[in-house]
């Protein structure tokens, strides 16, 4: 290997080394056909079935994706013999029953599900999260959730650069987030804006990379544009999230972005910057600009000799976001079951994203700052 191709980061996540698992797929919309199908046939893997609330919508991403077999419902997904990983794609106040409800088929032995991926967020709040970890766990299924800003490959270059101390201890980390998102109907039903769908996955980045701060602050307003569609609170979200280390975090998750949808020229974006103590890191994500394919990017420097001190490195790769990183969750779950490697973005580990998330709305509603352990005590979980 070369001194250069030694220097560049890790971006991909690896692959199962046996892709014949048969997937079950919960759910047809644009996450599940547009993003989770495209990512596994692009990688190789055996979605086998698939269900969705219409028929008619599971049987048109069925066709597109080549899925052998559509269910009337996802009991009937989970219950195919040939299903031994579920991937579920529904809202998150649906997730938890089905989630209990596979548990209980296999159980009973109606079912033969070994891992299921689910969404982000996991559940409504930190305390049915952990009663879902506890429930998989107790029925002996791997429950991974896909958290997938993790596995976008600017933030895992960025990641391995940590790990292997180029950059030396973190000092500062900021993700900054200037763009409108496409908002799911449930949401109204929910109340929920930024904190539980945007917020959550900049939480998560920050907790990859350097673990569950010890509180956080958070300051938010409503969004304008969302405003006039339903009431809600966490539309514009700036918070601080402190670490024992001296660490300091922030993530600042601008959904309205400037009247761009109003007349105005736009300017969207997503980026990031770690500052350490040998070195600096500068990302953009290239989300906003989908459908076109638009690869983040990572910049870095240090000031270690054996990483390549004093000028810039500049990796590309084609990936992005949206759709590559998704094969992430599933490819991590995949080698997980067969034995190559443990997951890491469990249920249990995304517990500690759930309580950052809780402890975030907690502060904004009571303007003080929150320490994550205070969410875990008052769930008694």
């Amino acid at each position: 290997m070369s001194h250069a191709a030694a220097m560049t980061p890790t971006h991909l996540a690896p692959l199962p080394r046996d892709r014949s698992v048969g997937i079950g797929c919960i759910g047809a919309g644009f996450i599940m056909a547009d993003c989770h199908l495209v990512a596994y046939r692009g990688a190789g893997l055996n979605p086998v079935a698939i269900s969705a609330p219409r028929r008619a919508a599971a049987e048109e991403v069925a066709a597109r994706h080549g899925i052998p077999i559509v269910h009337d419902d996802w009991r009937g997904v989970a219950e195919d013999p040939a299903v031994e990983v579920v991937d579920i794609a529904v809202p998150p106040d649906v997730q938890p029953g089905i989630i209990e409800e596979i548990c209980a088929l296999v159980e009973r032995k109606e079912a033969r599900v070994r891992g299921i991926l689910a969404q982000k967020p996991l559940a409504c709040d930190y305390s049915q999260g952990a009663e879902i970890v506890r429930r998989c766990r107790e029925a002996g299924i791997r429950l991974v959730v896909n958290q997938n800003m993790r596995y976008d490959h600017a933030v895992r270059a960025c990641g391995d650069l940590l790990a292997r101390g180029v950059l030396g201890a973190p000092v500062l980390a900021t993700i900054e987030m200037r763009a409108i998102p496409h908002w799911m109907p449930w949401q109204e039903r929910q109340g929920w804006v930024t904190l539980r769908i945007m917020s959550i996955h900049h939480f998560d980045t920050f907790r990859g990379w350097f673990g569950s701060p010890r509180r956080v602050f958070t300051s938010v307003r409503s969004d304008p544009r969302t405003a006039e569609k339903f009431a809600h609170d966490d539309g514009i979200c700036l918070s601080v999230l402190e670490y024992d280390s001296g660490l300091r975090c922030s993530s600042l998750e601008d959904v309205w972005a400037g009247p761009a949808r109003e007349g105005a020229e736009a300017d969207c974006f997503v980026r990031f910057r770690v500052e350490g103590t040998h070195g600096m890191a500068l990302g953009t994500v290239g989300w906003p600009r989908y459908p076109e394919k638009s690869p983040s990017t990572l910049d870095w420097t240090t000031s270690l000799a054996e990483h390549g001190a004093g000028v810039w490195h500049r990796p590309r790769w084609e990936e992005a976001w949206f759709p590559d990183a998704f094969i992430g969750p599933m490819a991590e779950l995949l080698r997980d079951l067969e034995g190559t490697s443990p997951a890491v973005a469990t249920g249990e580990e995304n517990l500690g994203t759930l309580a950052l998330v809780d402890a975030a709305y907690l502060s904004a509603r009571e303007h003080r700052a929150v320490e994550l352990a205070e969410i875990v005590a008052a769930s008694g979980a």
